[in-house]
């Protein structure tokens, strides 16, 4: 992992590139293929470069900034995200209710409490099901530089948005709080309901 001591918390770097060799360890350790390898570049603290690599499944995301994503696995696929309404109709997924903190956990459950199904244990492959249209939503929290780098130009090159909670973009020393919608229509509603407004 590229941390704070080679510059990735620097917004006046010009190029950093952000490693994740195995996102998701609990599953990697248990067996369960819903981890990845992550690899981001940040250009003046920017995601413009992201890759999702689940070497098992043989499936690979790639998100440029401004292309399309591009999606390769054995059994084929597109990456395009698909339009959804509303948060009612929302598949939901998050990683592990236990990563959020007593001040994340109410915003978080009356996202949770709205949306039409949720799922746990994702880790980055659920942003690459979002990418695919299989899922709606990701939110979660206590996320560092190397959990989401990578994700932003996946999920935004397949046409959803990637911010912190309050929709804002997510830059070097961000608090965490990562939101990934498919339908960008879901953002002002997720947000509301993540913040309360």
């Amino acid at each position: 992992m590229i941390g704070e001591e080679h510059g990735a918390d620097r917004p006046d770097a010009e190029w950093v590139w952000v490693v994740d060799p195995i996102d998701g360890t609990r599953a990697f350790v248990t067996g369960r293929p819903l981890f990845g390898s992550l690899v981001g570049l940040l250009h003046r603290g920017k995601p413009v470069l992201g890759i999702i690599d689940q070497p098992v499944t043989g499936e690979r995301w790639l998100g440029v900034a401004g292309r399309p994503t591009t999606f390769r696995a054995p059994i084929g696929g597109v990456a395009a995200c698909r339009p959804c309404a509303t948060v009612g109709e929302a598949e939901l997924s998050c990683t592990s209710p236990d990563m959020f903190l007593p001040g994340d956990r109410v915003g978080f459950e009356r996202l949770r409490s709205t949306a039409r199904r949720v799922t746990w244990g994702g880790d980055c492959y659920a942003y690459g099901l979002l990418a695919l249209g299989l899922v709606d939503i990701v939110a979660e929290a206590t996320m560092k530089i190397w959990d989401w780098t990578a994700l932003v130009p996946i999920v935004e090159g397949a046409g959803g948005r990637v911010t912190g909670w309050q929709g804002e973009a997510l830059l070097p020393g961000a608090e965490g709080r990562v939101l990934a919608v498919g339908d960008p229509a879901l953002l002002p509603e997720a947000v509301a309901l993540l913040t309360g407004a």
